[in-house]
């Protein structure tokens, strides 16, 4: 298994499948810094009740009256994950528990994407009809109706050299049709991007593995320019086997922009998407490497790429007491052009006896990062945020952690300024 999949013990997940060439977490423990001036709230804690979901590793997306909605990887009434609704009170309601039916989705690994109508999309990274790891099945992308009523619009592995494991979102083109990417499978092995209708007709338009210095495995959503490309990130292979990112035209002709490791100091290991800023330059994290050494692999860095693919990193973490490390989501901009994110370890509080419990932080274009808030300062807080964060139109930020909270079974919160 390439994408998330958790052995649950105490606060921290335990077990982190990830690629070959990724990372283990071993992290310097960090010390106190001053307290933020930003407020948190715990607006929920999974577990709070039977058939609740479990540990929420996806974002959020916000409806037009307020509410919040996202997905947990494993619990439900089936074991399998969850999607749920959370109003702005912090009143949760299990739309779908996954397991419900033989071939159903199992095990939400991605957030959601929704239509004009309110329906939502997503993927999961098993499940489905077709058995790849048995009997765990080769994933699924669904469509969840405004009232719960789920119906897996594609089952992976249905055709030789389908993509299999997806562990990213999806994206919507101007005509509806659906894209994303698959982690593993395709022509090589090494994972695909794809275009799915909505009646369900999937094509792979690409298959990762298919030149030297090809990316491989990738876990990150994708985005459209202006013209119809496809932009991603991949979090191995390439030139160094570090990563990289990708352009894919709509004919399926790839091209990568840059390979990540070819000096002292890069990025390495790119799992999140990537967002534009108004120029058309790409913005992203990644979870290893930058210029400070949490043994061995590096505090992970905010890079910026230019269209001509000429990279440039930001932000180096770990440079400070109480810095946050290891950033695993992708980044968010506000209306003054300033990037938000989180980082999966770090910050002021220990949450086990080797890692901090992560932070949010704020980026500005010039490279100067403030944590803004660090999990783990209160009793019940969350911890280990492992995705990134939204905007409501006041400018306060949600987003989920993947542990902690009152059953240690993950939080969803809320920041304001």
């Amino acid at each position: 298994m390439l994408a998330w999949s958790f052995a649950m013990i105490g606060r921290r997940p335990a077990t982190l499948y990830v690629p070959a060439l990724a990372i283990f977490f071993a992290l310097l423990l960090v010390s106190a810094r001053p307290a933020q001036a930003q407020t948190e709230t715990v607006l929920y804690s999974f577990g709070s009740q039977a058939g609740d979901g479990e540990f929420p590793v996806a974002g959020l997306i916000l409806d037009k009256k307020g509410n919040l909605y996202g997905t947990t990887i494993v619990g439900g009434a089936y074991g399998e994950g969850t999607v749920f609704e959370l109003t702005a009170a912090g009143t949760e309601k299990v739309l779908y528990s996954f397991g419900s039916h033989s071939g159903d989705a199992h095990q939400p690994d991605a957030g959601l994407t929704s239509d004009k109508k309110g329906n939502l999309y997503g993927t999961t990274q098993f499940g489905g009809d077709f058995e790849c790891n048995a009997p765990n099945g080769c994933g699924a992308v669904f469509e969840l109706t405004a009232k719960g009523t789920e119906k897996v619009l594609y089952s992976f592995g249905s055709q030789s050299g389908d993509g299999t494991i997806p562990a990213a979102g999806l994206t919507f083109d101007k005509e509806g049709n659906l894209y994303g990417t698959t982690s593993t499978g395709g022509d090589f092995g090494d994972g695909t991007v794809f275009e799915l209708t909505l009646a369900g007709t999937e094509k792979v338009l690409y298959s990762f593995g298919s030149q030297a210095g090809d990316g491989a495995w990738p876990q990150g959503g994708l985005i459209f320019d202006k013209k119809g490309n496809l932009y991603g990130t991949t979090a191995g292979g390439g030139a160094y086997g570090d990563g990289t990112v990708f352009e894919l035209t709509a004919a399926g002709a790839e091209k990568i922009l840059y390979s990540f490791g070819s000096y002292a100091g890069d990025g390495l290991y790119p799992y999140a998407g990537l967002i534009f800023d108004k120029k058309g330059n790409l913005y992203g994290t990644t979870f290893n490497g930058g210029d400070l050494e949490c043994v061995p692999y590096g505090c992970g860095a905010v890079f910026e790429l230019t269209k001509k693919g000429k990279e440039n990193v930001l932000y180096s973490f770990g440079g400070s007491s109480g810095d946050g490390n290891n950033p695993w989501a992708s980044l968010t901009f506000d209306k003054e052009g300033n990037l938000y994110g989180t980082t999966y370890d770090g910050g002021d509080f220990e949450c086990d006896a080797l890692y901090g419990c992560g932070t949010v932080f704020e980026l500005t274009a010039a490279g100067t990062e403030k944590v803004l808030y660090t999990f783990g300062s209160q009793s019940g807080d969350g911890a280990y945020p492992a995705a990134g964060m939204t905007f409501d139109k006041k400018g306060n930020l949600y987003g989920t952690t993947s542990g902690g909270g009152a059953y240690d079974e993950g939080t969803v919160f809320k920041l304001t300024p």
